[in-house]
């Protein structure tokens, strides 16, 4: 369980889904039982054929700590913790919190991730800490495109972060409205790399904390070319506005 002056924190875990009915009723019973009364869950659905609305619904009526937001169809990654932050922040949560529905993200670190954040404003779940690589089941190809974007990465922007494109993260709430949300166009990869550097462009403290990543078992996953390719030129972009100052 968490610290105490972790748990005392209200904190908001977003998760974005499609077609996740295969993992995200375990998940969400492992997240409810295993956390405190503090710890709420909102689903972002981008509607799911395969019926992941229906069944977060379900759970619903069975716990006043979870939360759903219905969108019309697929409407990019970033674009729905967008929305799972701005909810996050109105209704009043201080510790906002993205993992992925898929169990590539172990529950079990936002433990770790809320006791760092009583410390630090933005904490990543980090794969690549120190010399150590801690992922589980992904091809060779995988880790080899993920390692040079991480590389990439920071050498363009200058990002003093060992896994910029890690997906698991927990916010400090003043930091979200730090930023200015309307401005974040980025979806996959490029949308952590570029939430990550305008939280350091702002001058916040970011820490890592190292977690097992293991690929998903059930299911498709949502990584694109596009997003590959968007990635690659959105570093180049992120350094020249920041250079302009119009970021």
């Amino acid at each position: 369980m968490p610290a105490k002056n972790a748990t005392a924190r209200k904190a908001l875990v977003v998760i974005p889904t499609y077609n996740e009915i295969d993992n995200i009723g375990k998940l969400l019973e492992e997240l409810l039982s295993s956390y405190s009364g503090n710890l709420h869950v909102l689903i972002v659905d981008d509607n799911s054929p395969d019926g992941t609305a229906d069944l977060v619904k379900k759970k619903k009526k069975e716990t006043a700590r979870l939360h759903l937001i219905e969108r019309p169809g697929k409407m990019g990654l970033g674009t729905a913790y967008i929305e799972g932050f701005r909810y996050g922040l109105e209704e009043g949560y201080e510790r906002i919190i993205e993992m992925d529905a898929d169990y590539s993200h172990d529950p079990a670190m936002i433990k770790d991730m809320l006791e760092k954040a009583e410390t630090a404003d933005l904490v990543i779940g980090s794969r690549y800490t120190g010399n150590v690589v801690n992922v589980v089941n992904w091809p060779l190809n995988r880790l080899i495109l993920s390692k040079t974007a991480s590389y990439y990465t920071r050498f363009i922007t200058g990002l003093p972060v060992a896994d910029p494109t890690g997906g698991y993260k927990c916010f400090r709430s003043d930091v979200l409205r730090a930023l200015d949300l309307t401005r974040v166009r980025s979806q996959g990869y490029s949308f952590q790399i570029e939430m990550n550097y305008r939280v350091w462009k702002k001058g916040f403290i970011i820490e890592e904390v190292p977690i097992v990543f293991t690929d998903r078992t059930v299911g498709q996953s949502k990584m694109s070319r596009k997003n590959i390719i968007e990635a690659v030129w959105r570093v180049w972009w992120l350094r020249i506005m920041s250079f302009l100052r119009l970021l």
